[in-house]
């Protein structure tokens, strides 16, 4: 007779069994894989943007080209791939470090988020009762805000910087995740391995931090991903309108703002920031769908 496995060591296997073919799915995703490559390229790019941007100062005025009698709106030439911008900078080493702005508000403020939604939904859906109807309450409160004109209101009023759009997006970005961990968690909670660690005295503490959030971290994750693409969006959405990063730091959102009125006469400066928000958006979504097929209960056998 097989010696039967110690609870902990099974449940061990089980989790490494799963996110084993959780990595094998996403690998099969063809799309999510192409998706996945795109990202790598942009933040690779973006970490070593001072090593491609061939030693252009993204911030540096341009004093003179030979293929051009004036520095602004220079078109694309020797050691500036994309030209210069109005103000008489690299385009390219702009797009770089404003990849860098971009990217990095969109993921830290994802990270963000998605703390803020599973300690809020752990804690919402687990202890229930008066606790629970408080903390939904909020989050519909939370939901009913127009957003957007919020933000413009307040990056207007406590003036754009990169904390204060990450602190405004993140304000503002944890709700829908909050409402998916306490689903999640009110299915969890009843389970049996739930209520034996009750049972045998764990504290609440440790029950969500050991037994619920490790269980909900597949949704959340998913979700986290696709987040990504919207907060680079808003933060671009802000930039554009002023009251987001403010110059002479580039974002993507910003060097849009700076172009819109070469529209006709360079749109070359509205591609390659439009560009680079697409193709960002696209991938993060995609990579989250692939992720949500891969990481489907359903499928999992």
């Amino acid at each position: 007779m097989a010696e039967e496995k110690p609870i902990e060591d099974a449940k061990t296997e089980e989790t490494y069994g799963y996110w084993r073919i959780v990595f094998k799915r996403i690998r099969k995703h063809r799309i999510a894989m192409i998706s996945l490559v795109f990202l790598l390229i942009l933040i690779a790019g973006t970490v070593l943007a001072k090593s491609l941007s061939f030693g252009n100062d993204p911030f540096a005025y341009v004093s003179s080209v030979p293929w051009s009698e004036r520095p602004e709106l220079a078109p694309p030439g020797p050691g500036h791939i994309l030209g210069l911008d109005s103000m008489g900078r690299d385009v390219w080493s702009r797009l770089l470090y404003g990849g860098r702005i971009s990217l990095f508000v969109g993921i830290f403020c994802s990270l963000l988020d998605g703390l803020f939604s599973a300690l809020i939904g752990a804690i919402s859906g687990y202890f229930g009762g008066r606790i629970d109807e408080f903390l939904m309450r909020f989050t519909d409160i939370m939901l009913s805000i127009p957003i957007l004109p919020i933000m413009i209101v307040l990056s207007a009023v406590i003036r754009g910087s990169l904390f204060t759009i990450i602190l405004i997006i993140s304000v503002f970005g944890w709700m829908p995740g909050a409402r998916l961990v306490r689903g999640e968690v009110l299915k969890l909670k009843n389970e049996d391995f739930i209520q034996a660690s009750y049972a045998i005295g764990s504290s609440s503490a440790r029950i969500i931090a050991v037994q619920v959030l490790p269980n909900i971290l597949a949704p959340l994750i998913v979700t986290m991903t696709i987040a990504v693409s919207a907060n680079i969006i808003t933060e671009a959405s802000l930039s554009f309108l002023g009251v987001g990063i403010k110059e002479p730091m580039p974002s993507w959102g910003n060097m849009l703002n700076g172009a819109q009125a070469y529209l006709l006469s360079a749109p070359r400066l509205v591609w390659w920031p439009a560009l680079g928000i697409f193709v960002a958006t696209l991938a993060f979504n995609f990579f989250g769908d692939g992720l949500r097929d891969a990481m489907d209960p359903k499928l999992y056998q």
